[in-house]
């Protein structure tokens, strides 16, 4: 049996896998967890595990830095060991890799249909790939290309410096530093509570007056999806700006990443902003902060980006990462 799982701030995917003598492999079981809930990841694999099935292998994607098969995760207290795993299940084989590593892998297993391209002027090219998904952080990821396939390889991208494009993104660079003094990262603009700081900064500069629905939400109602939806549907004036700054950032930071690893192979999208936003991905207003960059608009301009429209991908890099 095979055990892979994708270990997020929100919730928990693992799934339990049988190969069959076909070779092909068999889902045995899968179930969600919200890791919230949780104090440390070992009680959801107690649930989750049935005591008669032998475990060959497990992999988990992990959101937060992997260093010598052990993540103290960025956004739980759990603190994951592949040797405590090992003794602790009997298992011979655990490997524990980044959650956006795991994702990379994911996206070499997707079918066409389930990669919308973005650049109308994408070339099919090979090399190097990009990978960033915005959901409950922001992550990102490389795939180097050898000549003959693709490496995963983690990194901590998403929390690099933000780097403001225009007057007005001078302004919010401000704006979060009075927040955040010590570092503005991106994943404090490309991630869920992005939305809200990039309203809340709208509303103080007065772009537009603040939205009824957003002031008055109650608290078990999650405000930084109403401000996306609100946006993406174009029903309040404030969360349609919230959109298309997010848009812009989103877009220039992905350009950022494709010339950091000369992804001529193209970019991914993954994360679980990406196909709620979908509409303001494919306007055009994506494809061109992305572009923006000088002299290499011309490279870039050639460049595939592509949106993941499977949530499960990162679950499905854990799950071949032994093929």
């Amino acid at each position: 049996m095979i055990l892979a799982g994708d270990i997020g701030g929100t919730k928990t995917v693992l799934s339990l896998l049988s190969r069959e003598t076909n070779g092909l492999l068999s889902c045995v079981k899968e179930q969600s967890y919200p890791s919230q809930q949780f104090a440390e990841f070992d009680h959801i694999l107690t649930d989750f595990l049935p005591s008669e099935f032998p475990i060959k292998s497990a992999c988990f994607g992990v959101a937060g830095p992997v260093v010598n098969q052990r993540c103290q995760t960025t956004n739980l207290p759990w603190l994951l060991d592949a040797d405590d795993l090992k003794l602790k299940r009997g298992l011979a084989k655990v490997k524990l890799l980044n959650d956006l590593e795991a994702m990379a892998l994911g996206m070499l297993h997707l079918p066409e249909h389930e990669l919308l391209e973005l650049n109308p002027n994408a070339d099919v090219q090979t090399g190097n790939c990009a990978v960033i998904a915005a959901g409950t952080g922001l992550g990102e990821a490389l795939l180097y290309w050898d000549g003959h396939q693709h490496h995963a390889i983690a990194t901590e991208g998403g929390h690099c410096d933000f780097a403001a494009q225009n007057n007005l993104q001078d302004q919010l660079l401000s704006y979060l530093r009075r927040l955040q003094p010590d570092h503005v990262s991106y994943e404090r603009i490309l991630s869920g509570i992005g939305f809200s700081h990039l309203y809340d900064f709208l509303c103080e500069l007065k772009i537009a007056p603040p939205c009824s629905e957003v002031e008055d939400i109650s608290s078990n109602m999650d405000r930084n999806a109403l401000i996306s939806e609100l946006g993406i549907t174009h029903k309040d004036p404030c969360c349609v700006e919230v959109l298309k700054l997010f848009i812009d950032i989103y877009g220039a930071e992905t350009g950022n990443l494709a010339l950091k690893s000369f992804a001529t192979g193209g970019v991914f999208i993954g994360g679980g902003i990406g196909p709620k936003i979908l509409p303001a991905l494919q306007n055009g207003r994506f494809i061109a902060a992305f572009k923006a960059k000088g002299r290499f608009e011309p490279l870039l301009n050639k460049i595939s980006v592509k949106c993941s429209l499977n949530p499960r991908t990162p679950l499905i890099g854990a799950i071949h990462y032994f093929d």
